[in-house]
């Protein structure tokens, strides 16, 4: 089956021939495209029982690249471990309205960080309202930037715990159902959103360009704010988790999801790519998009992000000035036990995703030191290559 790194590699150059691209997107297809082949160089490892040789060819670790997701995944739910509640979570979503994507595409990290911070202020302000909660929460906010036909979809998804911590430091838990309701939620932050959203207009911190030019108008980008103040913006809320393990599991694939990943792949042919999607305006049937090698190509580049922009991002209880004073607190009240015991290591983590014990030598199962070479980038050898 064809990967994203196949159609990079066939289709890549003729593209950015005849496409500008950013320094970012350039970088995320050179990376993916070198990916685990002799370019990023390797190491060898040779077994002293059977003399068996292995060469393992280093990934490109590129946030964007489809193969190198698994394992950072891995790493980041063992680090997110010691800061879960034994409560149910919500998986809360946020999503601004198609109107916008163009105007944030040109802006994105100044309207991706807007969005951020009117999605935590959101929950924050409603959360602290005694008429919702009345207490102070802690969340985890992770930006996506598609929807499954690889179009321009900016969202955000949430995970809240159910309940906080009040302001004389007591426990209140929250009802079985969101303890804010989603009309509320919308409403505040379509609010929220627009008025900053004109503050960096009139401070001229946005730009536009093409069929976006004509937004330098003031009255004109007035107009739009209007129209989308009368329109009801999508936050939507999931069933709480009830188990820490299935939360940590369904989230981690949240945090670490790339664009498309290689599996929704079918073919590569004739200048044309296939892929899986599933069609949530028709009733989220499962269909196969045909599109042709530029257009493909295209649609994933929208979903670069800037160089060094945070995707993943913790608020509240679970702010880095909070997790070893208030949120210790909140393990207590909650009676969540305190979890000891040694990370697991990188091998630990590739045997629990691939069933691989790689200390092993695959040819006659010895487990003895192993000599390893580094290899340095070099054209490619026919060898057998460890892939993670």
């Amino acid at each position: 089956m064809a990967e994203v790194q196949d159609i990079f590699i066939k289709y890549g150059q003729n593209y950015r021939t005849n496409h500008k691209l950013t320094i970012t997107q350039h970088k995320a297809m050179s990376a993916i495209q070198k990916c685990r082949t002799s370019e990023l160089g390797g190491h060898k490892e040779i077994c002293d029982s059977c003399g068996h040789t292995r060469v393992s060819y280093n990934s490109c670790r590129n946030r964007h690249c489809p193969k190198c997701q698994a394992l950072a995944k891995e790493r980041w739910i063992e680090n997110q471990k010691n800061n879960l509640l034994d409560i149910g979570y919500f998986h809360v979503v946020f999503t601004i309205p198609d109107t916008l994507n163009l105007m944030v595409y040109q802006n994105q990290k100044a309207v991706y960080t807007l969005l951020f911070k009117t999605v935590a202020e959101t929950l924050t302000d409603l959360a602290s309202d005694k008429k919702y909660l009345g207490a102070k929460i802690g969340f985890t906010s992770v930006l996506h930037t598609w929807g499954q036909n690889l179009m321009h979809h900016p969202h955000i998804h949430c995970i809240v715990p159910g309940g906080g911590l009040s302001s004389i430091g007591i426990w209140v838990n929250s009802r079985k159902k969101f303890f804010i309701p989603v009309k509320v939620l919308s409403r505040k932050f379509r609010g929220k959103f627009l008025y900053y959203l004109k503050q960096l207009y009139y401070q001229n911190k946005l730009e536009f360009h093409g069929s976006q030019k004509y937004l330098f108008d003031d009255k004109e980008f007035e107009k739009v704010l209007t129209s989308l103040y009368g329109k009801e913006w999508i936050v939507y809320c999931k069933p709480p988790f009830k188990m820490l393990l299935v939360l940590l599991n369904t989230w981690g694939r949240y945090t670490h999801r790339v664009a498309i990943s290689n599996k929704r792949i079918l073919s590569m042919e004739k200048d044309t790519v296939s892929f899986k999607w599933r069609d949530y305006k028709d009733d989220s049937k499962h269909k196969v998009m045909t599109l042709s090698s530029e257009e493909f190509i295209r649609r994933f580049l929208i979903h670069i992000l800037p160089s060094r922009f945070m995707k993943i991002r913790h608020y509240g209880l679970l702010g880095n000035c909070n997790k070893t004073t208030k949120l210790k607190i909140c393990k207590q009240l909650t009676h969540t036990p305190l979890l000891i015991g040694e990370k697991a290591t990188t091998l630990q983590l590739i045997q629990k995703l691939t069933g691989l014990d790689l200390s092993k030598c695959p040819n006659c199962g010895s487990d003895k030191p192993k000599r390893s070479m580094s290899l340095g980038k070099s054209p490619p050898i026919a060898v057998q290559t460890a892939c993670i």
